[in-house]
């Protein structure tokens, strides 16, 4: 006989968005609803910079949001929130804000009667004046320095926490993560619900950041490490787990706009797919490349062509030399040819310039020249990811992406002729080579693979014209190349 039946009705955890980009997407819908979540990192990590945000997109959406800072004036967090595009003031003068700086004289002698009702006092009355459902609480290590004694600073935190909980709010407290410093304060991450790391390191000279949740009660999220990036708009997370195999099937073929290359791919490459370009260097990559590009831009379709290697100008003149004259196209605005040194940016900032630049420009095909380049952002493991996130993105918006990579016969094959990782990853996959004929070398070319298209798997000779791209017929290659 059982004395006590009850039965427990399954309910999703109540969360808040915080409608910072990807962060929702890590935290599987938001914070949690009513509760704390700790965010602590090392000095310029971003702690302070996403609990402000996560405050300005609350008014944002309607609702009001208190930030008290520890260490800041509010006069210094308005001037540098301006430079991210955020008037504090504007939303203080609509009541959706409540900026506040408490006087604390840390070079006092510590009291022991010293406690944080006066602060949970203001916290309420705050709360109440503007009907703040959400409250940022930035630098709260620099708060328990009053306490020298472990034993009051727990039972201060308790009575903070309290205070926060009975007034119904979601809260945010920051601390700084720096080696010793870190652990006096670990009682906080008990104490939480939701706990979050901000990490920044050094990598091959390259500056990256990431963000980790730690741990989040009664809910799933993303537990691998996420990288995010500082913008001039605020926090971007990239979240690594949202690379997924989406794609719409689309059967449309894109025409190359010349008869004898359409021949060999079978009527041409699919609409929204992902077309990989190899060879070694000089054996046409970016004259093909453009031959597609040019295609598409008279059709009318928007290109954007991205260049690590060469200058626009150094460009629109080699393909003049062909029979391209890019400026029209160019003038237009139905191209648009991006050059970027690799090693100008990290590998996020990389992906969100570019993913910028297509939700502005909304392209319809996407030119990486040259993806062999992309190691030097930082790895090879940072170009892999660099590029299966972009290609993800580009399939995700149903963009044709074009990439062409340099291949080094010593040391790739014809099955590995990314060099990144990526090849099985391609729908389209064309390699340009040479080889001997008679007294000189010649060019060739194979269509390596096509899903879902009957395609010629004929090597083929080709010749780089003042017209473009001659297909001269196949042949056979012999045992000596």
């Amino acid at each position: 006989m059982v004395d006590n039946e009850f039965t427990v009705t399954p309910q999703s955890l109540p969360k808040m968005p915080t409608h910072v980009s990807g962060l929702d997407e890590v935290l599987h819908g938001g914070l949690p609803e009513g509760r704390l979540t700790i965010i602590n990192g090392a000095p310029g990590t971003g702690k302070s910079v996403l609990g402000l945000e996560i405050s300005v997109r609350v008014a944002e959406a309607g609702g009001s949001a208190i930030y008290i800072s520890f260490e800041e004036t509010s006069d210094t967090i308005r001037t540098n929130a301006l430079s991210l595009g955020w008037d504090l003031a504007a939303i203080e003068r609509r009541g959706k804000l409540a900026l506040i700086n408490p006087e604390i004289k840390f070079d006092a002698p510590a009291s022991g009667d010293f406690n944080i009702d006066g602060l949970c006092a203001i916290i309420a009355g705050q709360a109440k004046r503007i009907g703040a459902k959400f409250i940022v609480l930035d630098a709260v290590d620099m708060l328990m320095r009053m306490f020298s004694d472990s034993e009051k600073m727990h039972s201060q935190l308790i009575t903070l926490h309290r205070c926060l909980r009975s007034n119904n709010l979601t809260a945010i407290l920051t601390v700084k993560a720096e080696g010793s410093t870190r652990w006096e304060y670990a009682y906080l991450d008990f104490m939480a619900d939701c706990v979050i790391n901000l990490d920044q390191r050094i990598e091959n000279q390259v500056n990256t950041r990431r963000l980790r949740v730690v741990k989040y009660r009664g809910s799933n999220y993303a537990s691998r490490e996420q990288p995010f990036i500082i913008t001039d708009r605020g926090f971007v997370v990239m979240p690594l787990s949202s690379v997924d195999l989406v794609q719409e099937s689309k059967r449309d073929l894109v025409s190359v706009d010349n008869v004898q290359l359409d021949t060999l791919l079978g009527g041409g490459y699919s609409r929204g797919s992902a077309v990989l370009i190899s060879g070694p260097s000089g054996s046409g990559k970016t004259t093909l490349a453009f031959t597609l590009s040019v295609a598409a831009a008279r059709r009318g379709e928007r290109v954007i062509y991205l260049s690590f290697e060469q200058s626009e100008p150094a460009l629109i003149s080699d393909m003049k030399s062909i029979g391209f004259d890019l400026e029209p196209l160019v003038n237009e605005g139905s191209l648009l040819i991006t050059p970027i040194m690799p090693e100008s940016l990290g590998m996020e900032e990389h992906l969100y310039r570019i993913i910028r630049q297509i939700e502005e420009y909304q392209p319809d095909h996407l030119v990486v020249d040259a993806i062999s380049a992309t190691p030097r952002i930082g790895s090879k493991q940072a170009a892999t990811d660099f590029l299966i996130r972009l290609l993800h993105a580009t399939k995700k918006r149903g963009i044709t992406c074009i990439y062409t990579n340099q291949t080094f016969p010593a040391v790739e094959s014809d099955l590995e002729i990314s060099g990144a990782g990526i090849s099985s990853l391609v729908d389209t996959a064309v390699l340009l080579g040479y080889f001997r004929k008679e007294n000189q070398v010649a060019r060739s070319l194979l269509v390596l693979k096509s899903r879902g298209i009957h395609h010629s798997t004929l090597y083929n000779e080709f010749q780089i014209t003042d017209h473009g791209i001659t297909i001269n017929g196949s042949f056979t290659l012999d045992a000596n190349g």
